[in-house]
């Protein structure tokens, strides 16, 4: 018989039982801790899912009240623009253009606004005046023309001549088809183009208001256009004629702005094209020397004219109680009595220097000058 001091295989599976037990109790005494840092992982990704989601919502709200912003106007710094719409725009060319005038930020969301509400079919070709308190739907609005929409309309080219009044201007306008003669009569007696200081936008109802500004010159307008449209074109190539240095000659002159205007009219409705600032001359030395024989009075007959409507005066018209007979009222009439163009304006301001205080039309169409009431009487004599 063996002796078991001696079994080394018994003592082996002995030592080995009790390791494997030992490693059991350990193992047994560490699953609670594990199964808490388990549940302390599980409750971090909780918590940085539920970050996520409230970034990602604060992120979409942000994004949504900028275009809800955009979209219905709100919040916006005051502009105002002229936007120009022509048969070659499409609505993604439409939106570059509110964009760059500062009308709208999100020019994507404006074209996914367009296509919902169908806009390429309402917006026409055009010149319109909008700014920042219109939102995304006054905006297509804005732009519809009387032409119609689909961005298609024919244009047509309209030489204003010099001299024309305001009714003639937009007789004129009607009838080669750009708009309305009502519109264009409302928009010339109503409108308030406050982008311009020279219009008098405070006594509204009466066409007289827009007389010397109309700048004549050739245009080409849409057929259809809308009337303020129209008449703000004429305006603003006015107020682009009127560059520094004429406003510096202006406000040099003595006079204002309103009265160069006044004095440019009539001479270009008593121009023979070649005389000017020769008849600039007379109507200040009349203005400036009251005393003379003249009484300080302009005596024009296109002012009287323009009081009857007529083409002609009559003896009975001197007599006529109106602050445009300028046989009977001193110095200017109230208003321009046509639309100068920029010679007659630059003859206003720089009037020949001469002693002449009369003038009358020769058999050749030209006027002759004269210094005195009898030398100005001989020549008529002479002119049979």
């Amino acid at each position: 018989m063996q002796d078991d001091r001696y079994n080394t295989t018994g003592w082996d599976r002995e030592q080995v039982r009790q390791q494997s037990e030992q490693r059991r109790a350990a193992a047994s005494q560490s699953r609670p801790g594990g199964k808490k840092r388990r549940q302390r992982s599980r409750a971090v990704n909780i918590l940085l899912y539920i970050v996520f989601v409230v970034a990602a919502s604060a992120v979409v709200a942000g994004v949504g009240w900028l275009l809800a912003n955009d979209l219905c106007a709100l919040n916006k710094p005051y502009v105002e623009a002229q936007i120009e719409v022509t048969t070659e725009d499409t609505i993604g060319t439409v939106a570059n253009k509110l964009k760059d005038a500062g009308l709208i930020e999100y020019k994507w969301f404006f074209r996914l606004f367009c296509a919902i509400a169908n806009a390429d079919e309402k917006i026409g070709a055009g010149t319109y005046t909008l700014d920042t308190n219109m939102d995304y739907r006054a905006l297509i609005t804005g732009m519809v023309s009387s032409s119609g929409g689909n961005l298609q309309t024919n244009t047509v080219w309209v030489t204003i001549p010099e001299g024309y009044t305001v009714q003639q201007t937009i007789e004129l306008l009607a009838e080669k088809g750009v708009s309305d003669l009502e519109d264009l009569e409302d928009a010339a007696k109503n409108h308030v183009y406050d982008e311009y200081d020279f219009v008098d936008n405070e006594n509204l109802g009466d066409i007289s208001r827009l007389e010397g500004y109309l700048f004549p010159n050739t245009y080409e307008f849409y057929i259809g256009e809308d009337a303020v449209s129209a008449l703000n074109r004429l305006l603003s190539e006015f107020n682009r004629q009127m560059d520094t240095e004429m406003m510096e000659l202006v406000e040099n002159s003595g006079y204002s702005l309103d009265e160069i205007i006044t004095i440019a009219s009539l001479i270009e409705k008593e121009t023979d094209g070649t005389d000017r600032n020769l008849i600039s001359s007379v109507i200040y030395n009349r203005m400036n020397n009251p005393s003379y024989e003249t009484g300080g009075l302009l005596q024009i007959d296109a002012s009287l004219i323009y009081a009857t409507g007529r083409s002609e005066i009559t003896q009975e018209d001197l007599t006529l109680d109106s602050p445009y007979n300028l046989y009977t009222h001193q110095g200017l009439p109230p208003t321009p009595i046509a639309n100068p163009g920029i010679d007659s304006i630059s003859a206003a301001l720089l009037p020949a220097d001469t002693n002449y205080y009369y003038y009358v039309l020769g058999s050749d169409g030209k006027h002759i000058f004269s210094e005195t009431y009898a030398e100005h009487q001989q020549v008529i004599a002479s002119l049979g």
